[in-house]
Formats: C-alpha cells, structure tokens, sequence
C-alpha cells in the first residue's frame, strides 16, 4: 500500500512537469487571429465591383494569414456585445444606411474605443446626414468627372502602407472629388496628379488641397484608413490594390503594414 505523502508528492510533480511542457515554445497557444467585418449594404448607387470584392477581400485576409473576413450587409450586426468580436470594420457602401439610432452608437463607439475602420470607394458616399461619420471617414464624394487612367502621386513614400508603391504610379479607375475633406486632422498617402487629367472638364471642383485619394487619420482611440480607389472591378484584381487593402487594414488593426 502506498504512503499516501508519496502519493501527493508524485501527483505535484507530474502537475508541475506538465504545465512545464505546454509552456514551451513548442505547445504554446497560436496567436488569435485579427477579425475583420466587413460591410457591404448599398442604400444608394449599387457597384458592380461589390460583389466580388466580397471574396477579394475574403483571400487577402486568408493568403496573408493576417485576419478573416466576416462579410454582411444585415445592419443588426452593430451591437456593443457582437463588435467585440472584431477587431475592424470596413465599409463599401453607399447611402444613409437604415442603422437605427442604438446601432450607429454601438458603431461609433467600437472605433472610438481603440478599434479600425476601414472605408474603400463609396463610403464617403455614405450617411451625409449624420455628423458623427464625417468626422470618422474624413470627406464627403463630391463627384467623379474622370473614369479614366490616370497617374496617382505617393505623398508619403515613407509611409510603411504605400511605401512599396514608389513616388507615383497609374491606374485607370473612376476619380472621386472631396468635399468637406478634414484635412488638418488627415495624413493624405495618394493624391491625383491633375496634371494627368483635364481640368477643364465639366464638374471638376478646385481645392487647395488637390483630389486626395487615400489617407489616415484617428478618431478617438481608433484608426482609420480610406481609399478613394475600387470603383472597378478590374482594380480590384490588381495586385497592388491588394496590397494596398492589406496594409490598410493591418494598420487600422494596429499591426505593422
């Protein structure tokens, strides 16, 4: 019959052996994954290139292993308890989305707190009623007078989300304007070349601060990145879109581009 002491001892050596195995670097718990929601819901003009954005954006998440895509148009997602769940938010969207008053809170204090938020294209073509967004995207679209390729300047080369786009570089894709653009709280990354398209076309609107087509800023405690680019499908399948998309969204989740 064993000592019942030697019992207890042997019993707190093998605990302490374990939990010194699955402490190694070897059995360590995997990194959690970053979550990306991702927002498609057109109340207004409806993009042709939404539709396979939905598994573009679905593949950079995956073939970088850098988060996955939950993709919805179904506005009930916008609680306090579900949005714990991500770490970014990203709009393709258009119109004043049927959020109700409680959802746009719970939206808005998501990113305030310390979270992303991503918009591509149209999302400044979105909620031009609601106060609150203009000061979380940056600007307003303000019409798209060229549909054209054009030669798009890097303002920032140094800029670890545009860096690997050199100085300048040319894409052909449908040109938003800005109004009401918050530039003194913005960190413009691109901006058109005018240079490279007629200005004398009709609607073209003259700003001080050109045509920016992507930049940062912070809202709250939060990060958000906006590119004025993707009205095409074809810059969609761009690879340096892509790449673009990729770094955007782990920079507004905090991580390193």
């Amino acid at each position: 019959m064993r000592h019942p002491k030697l019992v207890a001892f042997f019993a707190t050596v093998a605990l302490f052996t374990s939990a010194c195995l699955f402490a190694t670097p070897g059995f360590a718990k995997s990194p959690r994954r970053h979550r990306l929601l991702y927002f498609t819901l057109s109340a207004g003009y409806k993009h042709a290139s939404v539709a396979p954005s939905r598994a573009i954006v679905k593949e950079i998440g995956e073939r970088s292993g850098a988060f996955e895509t939950t993709v919805t148009k179904d506005v009930s997602v916008f609680t306090k308890q579900n949005l714990k769940k991500y770490d970014a938010v990203m709009f393709f969207t258009t119109g004043e989305l049927p959020m109700t008053a409680a959802e746009k809170r719970a939206f808005i204090d998501f990113v305030k707190s310390g979270h992303g938020f991503i918009g591509v294209h149209s999302a400044t073509d979105t909620f031009y009623l609601w106060k609150d967004y203009l000061q979380l995207i940056g600007g307003y679209f303000n019409g798209h007078p060229w549909h054209q390729k054009v030669t798009v300047d890097v303002t920032d080369p140094s800029n670890p989300i545009v860096s690997f786009l050199g100085k300048s570089f040319q894409i052909d894709d449908e040109i938003y304007q800005i109004a009401d653009f918050q530039y003194q709280t913005s960190h413009v990354l691109l901006r058109l070349d005018p240079h490279s398209v007629d200005l004398g076309k009709p609607g073209v609107h003259f700003r001080f601060y050109g045509w920016p087509l992507a930049w940062t800023r912070h809202y709250g405690r939060g990060r958000v990145f906006y590119t004025a680019l993707g009205h095409r499908i074809a810059v969609w399948h761009d690879p340096r879109y892509q790449q673009l998309l990729l770094n955007g969204i782990r920079w507004a989740m905090g991580m390193k581009p």
